[in-house]
């Protein structure tokens, strides 16, 4: 049988950080996969553990000589039969004892060589000829909070989407004269500003949150004038990292600002308003359903409301959060849940509930271009990849790649979100 796994390999390569992370190779007898996990700086609490204890040195051998005893003689094809050994092989709830990137670099690099042995595309072979859809690019522009320096923005990612474009390249060149003529503006602001970027490839500015916004803001406004593509601000704020659980509130330390949950309900809220956004990634700390859900009644219309640390790609977690009214969105990442098929379950909740499902990056990445493909097949509207550095923009360009094969591309719907 052309899929049948002949073999697996497995070596340490380097993040976009520096740090030591797994790439995989799975051979089958037509076909050949790769894949690589990616690492977090701001993460879940609930997310499955990355690494076990002694990290990448402490598991590789020992990692490679028991799934490729388990796994070889396996068919590549049957996914979810496989993923489930991977979660047997580790025992544990949270894939503590191989860790959570061991198994989905495992996952998806043996969905690329099943792909591979039918000499299909991964996009092709995991959503078959249906995907038509290519999704829009959501660009880090402006880096603070754990992605970025102390002076800089206590708000982690100030982000643009490019909700006008017509086409995947028209899309990340937009993205990149927002971000070039936000560096102008912050050059403008600070004298001293030497060009310094945060973990995914937005600038790192000493700049005030307010400031940060009105530049975000100005900058989006210029480009689409220029351009005639209508390009949306957008934010991650990574909530749960300036949340003090022993004073119960948001402390804004750039601003010297302290808000209780409410105060901060409000203070997102005003903020969508006064600037139009179209998307806001975790506003409110992990474990806050409540939060979420008064302000998705308050501004859910208006804006997309998205979970990720809320989530952590977890269905059994999503199913509580759509009980409660929890956002309309959910950041989509593999190896915080750790296989392809436990992704895909996430995937598929989001999307029968009308979540918006967001296929994303991480902050410490690799020059893997398999979210792109996930992102196609699963017909995801938007995709969160960066806009410039070389480990985000194989994301991009591999897009711009699979639009090219497709007969009859098309941008994502986004109709539903008032565009």
């Amino acid at each position: 049988m052309d899929s049948v796994i002949e073999d697996i390999r497995v070596r340490k390569i380097l993040d976009s950080r520096g740090n030591p992370t797994l790439e995989v190779d799975v051979i089958t007898w037509n076909g050949f996969g790769r894949a690589a996990a990616p690492s977090g700086a701001s993460t879940g609490s609930r997310e499955v553990v990355a690494f076990p204890k002694g990290g990448v040195d402490g598991i590789i051998e020992e990692v490679e000589d028991i799934i490729s005893a388990e796994l070889i003689g396996m068919d590549a094809e049957d996914l979810q039969e496989i993923d489930l050994v991977l979660k047997e092989i580790d025992g544990t709830e949270n894939l503590s004892a191989i860790g959570g990137n061991t198994t989905v670099a495992v996952s998806m690099a043996v969905a690329k060589a099943a792909a591979a042995s039918y000499n299909l595309p991964l996009y092709r072979f995991l959503g078959g000829n249906m995907p038509s859809q290519i999704p829009f690019p959501l660009g880090n522009m402006i880096n603070g909070g754990a992605h970025a320096g102390k002076n800089a923005p206590d708000i982690q990612e100030f982000l643009v989407l490019p909700v006008g474009a017509s086409n995947i390249t028209e899309a990340v060149f937009t993205n990149v004269a927002v971000h070039r003529r936000i560096r102008e503006k912050i050059a403008e602001k600070d004298s001293l500003f030497t060009g310094g970027k945060g973990d995914e490839g937005g600038w790192a500015p000493n700049l005030t949150n307010q400031e940060a916004l009105e530049i975000q803001a100005t900058s989006c406004e210029e480009v689409s004038q220029e351009t005639g593509v209508l390009v949306k601000p957008c934010l991650d704020m990574a909530a749960s990292e300036f949340w003090d659980a022993d004073q119960e509130k948001y402390i804004y330390a750039k601003e010297g600002v302290h808000r209780d949950t409410g105060e901060q309900v409000d203070y997102v809220s005003e903020i969508i308003d006064t600037y139009g956004m179209f998307f806001v990634e975790d506003p409110i700390r992990e474990g806050d359903f409540q939060g979420f859900a008064d302000l998705t009644q308050k501004s859910g219309k208006k804006c997309i409301i998205c979970g990720d640390d809320l989530f952590v790609t977890n269905a059994d977690i999503l199913s509580e959060g759509i009980q409660k009214g929890a956002g309309n969105a959910i950041i989509i990442k593999p190896n915080q849940i750790g296989t392809l098929s436990d992704t895909y379950e996430t995937v598929n909740l989001a999307r029968t509930n009308k979540y918006v499902p967001v296929v994303s990056h991480r902050s410490g990445e690799t020059p893997d271009e398999t979210i792109a493909h996930l992102a196609v097949a699963w017909s995801s509207p938007i995709i969160k990849t960066g806009a410039v550095g070389g480990e985000r923009i194989a994301k991009l360009n591999e897009l711009i790649r699979i639009e090219e094969e497709m007969s009859n591309p098309q941008m994502a719907d986004l109709s539903d979100r008032g565009i």
